[in-house]
């Protein structure tokens, strides 16, 4: 399933491809910024990610720079391997999967907490995001969602955040809002960005429905907001990755008891998502699970996007995971 949005800015002053409001060079946290751009969205396995992932990074002309939790893929491996004759390459691992891809280009995060980020900037104007990591399983077994997005501003926050992480620091976004064409996009690392309380403040906002997609859901603060919206009339539903949903941390049987339809994915494999959809308009996506060590602890990032559009796609697979999952 992909979704292709182009959109094309024709100003009537200049020929810029973006209009800035603010100081770019020095933004503020609620500096909104212009830019135009285009994206493709990609839910795995039944969409192919690999090859639309090697076939997006094949055609970097100046550099590939990637965090990921994981890397196995061989078809990706084989094409960084090969690129890294060319072009610049860097690929930060967490230290979890150090033995799954070496090389010169390869640096292994061994900070406190999980270097957890699934992303890649290309040649400074583009950038892969999402939930999936470029791993066999991820690819082939796995539920996930996969974001290649154009925009010279998001690539840039990315490529910060991929600076930062390289000298051994933390990332942070300073150009946190963008009007993609229109669009509404919110951009976010953790712990630097306190996630936790931007996804709080989105589903605060929420008048009708939220449905959420979760490998773990253990955090405190956004499962009483579900809970709150809940009281107030909204419709509130997700599904469970299974294996976690028993813990005695996961928010599952709180989620039950107080009559919300919660689900455990039926996906043999792993229901990988970190997904909210709110009012049918919004959604929250990325690498980020909600829970305090993603909030508090690993490296994480995620995107906030308003349009109806990519919301009625991402609510298309949480059909199909609920569907697909036990009562």
């Amino acid at each position: 399933m992909k979704i292709y949005f182009l959109f094309l800015v024709i100003f009537l002053v200049g020929c810029s491809e973006l209009e800035i409001i603010g100081d770019f060079s020095e933004p503020v946290i609620n500096t909104v910024v212009k830019d135009i751009g285009s994206y493709e969205f990609y839910f795995c396995p039944r969409d192919g990610c690999e090859d639309k992932l090697v076939d997006f990074l094949s055609r970097a002309s100046e550099f590939i720079h990637c965090a990921v939790y994981d890397i196995d893929l061989p078809k990706l491996t084989d094409l960084l391997n090969e690129k890294n004759k060319e072009i610049e390459v860097k690929v930060i691992i967490d230290e979890d999967n150090e033995e799954e891809f070496s090389g010169d280009f390869v640096m292994v995060d061994y900070g406190y907490g999980l270097m957890h980020n699934k992303f890649c900037v290309v040649d400074g104007n583009k950038v892969f995001t999402g939930s999936f990591n470029p791993t066999v399983n991820g690819a082939e077994k796995n539920n996930n969602n996969m974001i290649l997005i154009n925009s010279r501003i998001l690539a840039s926050n990315y490529e910060k955040g991929f600076e930062k992480l390289w000298a051994g620091e933390r990332a942070e976004v300073k150009n946190s809002k963008i009007d993609l064409s229109g669009v509404r996009i919110e951009n976010y690392f953790c712990p630097r960005d306190n996630c936790g309380d931007e996804v709080k403040e989105e589903l605060e906002k929420a008048e009708e429905s939220i449905y959420f997609m979760t490998f773990s859901f253990t955090h405190e603060g956004i499962a009483n907001v579900l809970l709150i919206k809940n009281q107030e009339g909204v419709a509130v539903s997700g599904v469970f990755e299974n294996r976690g949903s028993g813990s005695e941390y996961s928010k599952f049987s709180v989620f039950d008891y107080q009559g919300i339809p919660v689900r455990k994915d039926g996906n043999p494999a792993t229901m990988h998502h970190k997904v909210f959809i709110i009012d049918n308009r919004t959604v929250i996506t990325g690498s980020f699970n909600p829970s305090k060590n993603a909030d508090t602890a690993n490296d994480e990032n995620i995107l906030i996007i308003e349009d109806e559009e990519i919301a009625s796609r991402f609510l298309e697979e949480f059909e199909y995971v609920w569907g697909e999952a036990k009562i």
